[in-house]
């Protein structure tokens, strides 16, 4: 953890939309007096969804509306690696390498990134679409290797699968998300082996 800092190009400025802003009032709320900080990890990852990536105007405005140290805030944007320090294209794409997903090809998965978006995790793509990092467990073990975009989880993955993920998301499609072998949420590959008998 020590290693996640602050990019180093910053915006000049960060403010909540009205709408955020108006919801984060009612996340304090749910707060006693003097306890608004507690509302520090739901606000600024409302702040993220806006942005895509936490900021330093961003942590220094949610300290503010928080009433606390700006330090206190970077401690938790910088602990939790929920938050994105660095820019991110319009898709994230987040590679489960943990050892299930390792052993069953995750390491496609990242190459296929590697080539198809940029050969560093965390850097943008040129055309803006797309930024990869690795991620600990995205808990779809059984359905390995899996990636996540956004809020969907891509599963049974290989090489050429995440390539035409990318491809379809690349020109404004929106890939099916699940299993890519077209296996029913967990079940082993081939369908059910038990309890297939009807009554």
């Amino acid at each position: 953890m020590s290693l996640r800092r602050l990019h180093h190009e910053q915006p000049q400025s960060f403010a909540f939309s009205a709408e955020n802003e108006a919801w984060a009032a009612e996340q304090m709320k749910k707060y006693p007096p003097g306890r608004q900080a507690s509302a520090v990890i739901p606000i600024l990852w409302r702040g993220q969804e806006q942005e895509g990536w936490v900021t330093k105007p961003m942590i220094e405005a949610v300290a503010k509306m928080l009433g606390m140290p700006m330090m206190r805030v970077l401690e938790v944007a910088t602990f939790y690696t929920m938050f994105n320090l660095h820019p991110v294209g319009e898709h994230l794409v987040q590679v489960c390498t943990t050892t299930p997903c390792w052993l069953r090809g995750s390491a496609d998965v990242v190459a296929a990134c590697k080539k198809h978006i940029h050969a560093a995790p965390h850097t943008v793509s040129g055309d803006g679409k797309f930024s990869w990092m690795e991620v600990e467990c995205l808990g779809a073990c059984v359905n390995a290797p899996m990636l996540q975009i956004g809020s969907d989880f891509y599963e049974d993955l290989d090489g050429p699968k995440t390539v035409r993920i990318l491809e379809a998301l690349r020109s404004g499609q929106t890939p099916k998300p699940g299993s890519q072998i077209g296996r029913h949420t967990s079940e082993p590959i081939g369908g059910p082996t038990t309890l297939t008998e009807t009554r």
